[in-house]
């Protein structure tokens, strides 16, 4: 295989030094010169040598694992034919040109998403696995893609090294979506239908095997080492606990030396089988955020055994996945994570790497981490979906046009958590490269086109469109770019969304968007511009009519009168409207401070203390008490959520985010919940009237507002003629409203503006997705019938 693992191996079989000019390899930039130590972020850009053995990683970044449904499958060719019109990733052809992609951006060392060693540590019923040659065959697609790209050293003119890439290797545990689970004990999580079944002695022994298995077939597919995942709550983590290890054997029980057995047991054993130039990552939980977790004390000393194991290097493990306290979501402040690691670096108890982890998204965040001691590598993944090219972009000083991270998992983690192959909100390339890929287009098929509505949808149509070669007007009547994010971005724990529209801005001045911004159009004023060929109506939704008698009292607003116009808001007020607009105006009645406030302004004590996570690292998980709610701290804030639907509100709310949102509310003690209202009118004082389990109540507030749900905005294509209307393409909530998907807005975007130029293509059936993974039906079949 002529792969740069195959010259790396080769060059340290005969003793030549593993940092090495490469030729005739992809670059990461066609300047060399860009590569010199006078980077913004030095401690970044550092090289980290792991030794004679392994060599040096060109940088301090290090993409963590998340699964991405692009990890293949188990499913019998036989069972897939049976799933209809299916995209099947059996082949990891996909895989492979995700993460060379982000190889090419300048990542150092990547890792995969989850693969089981065996069938019992699977996902779900037929996901992805190591445990035989043939599969092993399937990786090699990834690895060859990864080493073919070098990624330059700062600072080192021409010096670069191969990209390199470790495979995780995941034993679900008891958090398996299937009756095979098995665990150190007979329990059953939160998070999975199946009671697990406990591990006897045989079944550990044979355990080991499978890992120590996986590790010797991903070396043989060339990867350059494994993670082996001891945290989240997975597996390993379940025989660490004392939570969910009851067994009296040598496997468990009070001394840490007999729960870390299994765990220390699987990292020996694997060293022995795949030597010393292979890298073991293992995954340890710092802080397992459930009640009866290990201690830190406990922590720290497991690290020590980790080491004195063989591990290559220790990656932060932050909160199980049944842990009720956000860990990754927007609402999380920026590295408000590190502090564990930073504790176990000061130590010095280890003198392996470290790496710290969880919303770290920027590289100033980053490079700070790095300059105060607090890690030795820097673990983003999901950063890595929203920008690949964020690691070569901030070597170059290109932080503006970084695409930033915002946390919000809609695309990603909500994806995965339904069987669906994961994306991006802000980048709907991620995962899918082979698909949307913007090309220069030839300048017969190049064309001009209007978009009205500089939202997200409007916004990425317009900078792909540009990307295309089409010359691009973009109008609006407001005097700033990004729509309603404008509005989204003022609520508490969203500041992140700030980073998408100087992100839109830069690209936009960058590829040359001709912006009209203060511009009203009307289908008149569009049809008088002969010049453009095509056009985007990206104008978006406008609030839908709740139709309750006395809803013109003044005290009756409408959440754009107050998140955009900044309306007072007293402090009794009922919310109309529960989905997620109804989530965010209770949220911003309740926190916001009367000012607006960027990602990095954000209060990490006040996070802590909201949460109930002790930061001085003293009792079992990490837990203690919640703060007071805010009403106890001198608010007299009351608010009324109120839906006309019967059910808990919010359902609609994101898989993995919804429930952040709820808590919040009810620990502010502030806010009641009321579902099944039937709104009966709104009297003269603008008291509000509802029926509810079929008797009156009235609802004393100082203001009502209206959070009902959207409709489309029509009015350009209503008023076109029809030669005008056929040449308008709606996207976003202009083509269906909703909640206020971006996710949706921006991918409709993005995909029109790579067929815009088709002669056949026609309004009304101009929308595309990707086709379903037969994960997505396996888990759908799954839902129905369990």
């Amino acid at each position: 295989r002529s792969s740069r693992l195959v010259v790396a191996q080769q060059q340290r079989r005969l003793g030549v030094p593993s940092t090495v000019r490469l030729l005739s390899t992809a670059q990461v930039t066609d300047d060399d010169s860009s590569a010199s130590s006078s980077s913004k972020y030095p401690r970044l850009m550092e090289p980290l040598d792991l030794g004679p053995d392994i060599g040096v990683l060109p940088n301090r970044a290090m993409m963590g694992s998340m699964h991405t449904g692009l990890e293949g499958h188990s499913m019998p060719s036989w069972m897939v034919s049976l799933m209809g019109d299916v995209k099947s990733h059996k082949k990891l052809d996909d895989m492979a040109l995700y993460f060379q992609e982000r190889a090419k951006g300048g990542v150092g060392l990547m890792v995969t998403g989850g693969i089981a060693p065996n069938m019992a540590g699977m996902t779900a019923p037929f996901s992805s696995q190591l445990t035989d040659h043939d599969e092993m065959v399937q990786h090699q697609v990834v690895t060859d893609a990864v080493h073919n790209v070098a990624v330059p050293i700062d600072g080192r003119t021409g010096e670069a090294v191969p990209a390199r890439i470790c495979l995780q290797i995941l034993h679900t545990g008891r958090y398996a979506y299937h009756p095979m689970a098995v665990s150190a004990s007979s329990t059953q999580s939160p998070i999975s239908p199946f009671r697990a079944q406990a591990l006897t002695a045989s079944g550990i022994q044979s355990t080991i095997r499978d890992f120590v298995n996986t590790a010797v077939l991903a070396k043989q597919a060339g990867y350059d080492g494994v993670e082996i995942m001891g945290s989240e709550g997975y597996l390993l983590s379940q025989f660490l606990s004392p939570s969910t290890n009851h067994r009296t054997d040598e496997y468990g029980g009070e001394p840490l030396e007999n729960r870390a057995r299994l765990a220390l047991e699987i990292i020996e054993q694997t060293r022995q089988a795949v030597g010393k130039d292979f890298i073991i990552i293992f995954r340890l939980s710092l802080l397992d955020l459930v009640q009866n977790g290990m201690l830190f004390e406990e922590s720290v000393q497991l690290a020590q055994l980790v080491e004195a194991a063989g591990a290559s290097i220790i990656n932060t493990g932050i909160g199980w996945h049944e842990a009720r306290v956000p860990t990754i979501a927007t609402a999380v402040p920026r590295a408000s994570f590190a502090f564990p690691t930073q504790k176990l670096k000061e130590s010095g108890v280890v003198s392996i790497p470290l790496v710290a982890t969880n919303r770290i998204n920027h590289p100033k965040t980053a490079e700070a981490l790095l300059t105060s001691e607090s890690c030795d590598l820097i673990s983003m993944a999901r950063p890595f979906l929203a920008d690949p090219y964020l690691m070569q972009k901030s070597r170059e000083g290109r932080e503006n046009e970084i695409n930033t991270c915002i946390g919000c998992n809609q695309a990603c983690l909500d994806h995965v958590f339904v069987g669906k192959v994961s994306s991006c909100l802000v980048n709907p390339a991620a995962c899918h490269e082979a698909e949307i890929q913007p090309k220069l287009l030839p300048e017969d098929q190049r064309m001009t086109i209007g978009v009205v509505g500089a939202g997200p949808a409007g916004c990425s149509f317009a900078i792909t469109a540009r990307q295309m070669g089409h010359t691009v007007h973009l109008y609006d009547k407001d005097d700033k770019i990004g729509g309603q994010f404008n509005m989204a971005k003022r609520i508490p724990g969203k500041e992140e969304f700030y980073e998408t529209l100087r992100y839109f801005g830069t690209q936009m001045n960058k590829h040359g968007v001709n912006l009209h911004l203060g511009t009203s159009l009307s289908a008149d004023d569009m049809d008088n511009m002969t010049h453009v060929d095509k056009w985007i109506d990206a104008t978006g939704v406008e609030p839908r009519d709740p139709q309750i008698p006395g809803q013109d009292h003044p005290n009756v607003l409408s959440y754009i009168d107050v998140l955009k116009h900044k309306k007072p808001v007293g402090e009794k007020v009922a919310i109309i409207g529960a989905g997620g607009i109804g989530f965010d105006v209770a949220e911003y009645v309740l926190h916001w401070d009367g000012t607006d406030h960027q990602a990095d302004d954000v209060n990490v004590d006040n996070f802590y203390q909201a949460w109930g996570i002790d930061s001085k690292l003293q009792t079992r998980g990490g837990l203690t008490k919640p703060a007071a709610p805010a009403h106890e701290d001198g608010s007299k804030r009351q608010v009324y959520l109120l839906q006309r639907k019967k059910g808990k509100l919010g359902a609609g709310l994101g898989k993995t985010t919804g429930w952040i949102h709820r808590a919040t509310l009810k620990q502010s003690g502030a806010v009641e919940m009321i579902h099944s209202a039937k709104y009966t009118k709104i009297d003269e004082n603008g008291n509000l009237h509802i029926e509810e389990n079929g008797e009156t109540r009235v609802l004393e507030v100082d203001n009502i507002i209206f959070c009902a749900g959207q409709v489309e905005q029509t009015a350009l294509r209503r008023a076109a003629p029809d030669s005008l209307a056929s040449r308008i393409f709606a996207i976003g909530g202009a083509y269906k409203a909703g909640e206020l998907d971006a996710k949706r807005a921006i991918d409709m975007g993005t995909r029109l503006a790579l067929q815009i130029h088709r002669s056949d293509l026609e309004a009304g059936k101009h929308v595309t997705s990707t086709k379903p993974g037969v994960e997505e039906k396996m888990f759908s079949f799954m839902k129905k019938y369990m």
